[in-house]
């Protein structure tokens, strides 16, 4: 079992994150730095994840070594094409009837930073949507916040609840960090 024995800083203000760190019992604090997500054309969505989950790794370089720095980023991938967080109502929209009825990936890049190491790996899950309507989808964008969240929805919400047919693979992922693969990569340090 997982002893924290280091100080842990969570490198994301991602609430959905924070909350899952807390249910796993984990102590730490939120410390945010401004990075530039951009990425290479040339990369899958699993080295998206992990590319960004390191560039923002990167940017801690300033904290003490004898703390855990965490780092993710999450990508929604849908038949090659990589849908990030919605710039508005419009392409919230586009997004969700683009998922309507069909199957996406989430892929979960994370970093581990530790005494001047860093380790990464990702996670992925397939997420098989329902169709919804026209209507849902409305009730959704305007009574949720899919500003915030790749691919314009969190499968912890109502849509979670309506639209998700299964998943397969972590849905803590999907969420926006795999738990059991953190789990083991803590433990292991």
């Amino acid at each position: 079992m997982f002893q924290q024995k280091l100080p842990i800083i969570l490198a994301s203000k991602s609430p959905r994150r924070q909350e899952l760190l807390k249910a796993m019992g984990l102590d730490f604090k939120v410390v945010l730095k401004d990075v530039d997500e951009s990425y290479p054309e040339s990369l899958s969505p699993a080295e998206i994840a992990v590319y960004i989950a390191e560039k923002k790794a990167a940017a801690f370089t300033d904290i003490s070594a004898d703390s855990i720095v965490i780092t993710a980023d999450t990508i929604v991938a849908y038949g090659g094409e990589i849908l990030g967080k919605p710039a508005d109502k419009a392409e919230a929209i586009a997004v969700l009837n683009k998922l309507s009825g069909s199957v996406h990936q989430v892929y979960t890049g994370v970093s581990l930073s530790y005494a001047g190491k860093m380790h990464s790996f990702y996670d992925l899950t397939e997420v098989v949507f329902n169709t919804l309507s026209a209507d849902q989808i409305e009730h959704y964008v305007s009574n949720h916040n899919p500003y915030d969240k790749a691919g314009s929805y969190g499968i912890q919400e109502w849509i979670g609840l309506v639209a998700v047919e299964k998943i397969i693979g972590s849905y803590t992922n999907v969420m926006g960090l795999p738990t059991e693969k953190l789990y083991k990569a803590l433990s292991a340090l």
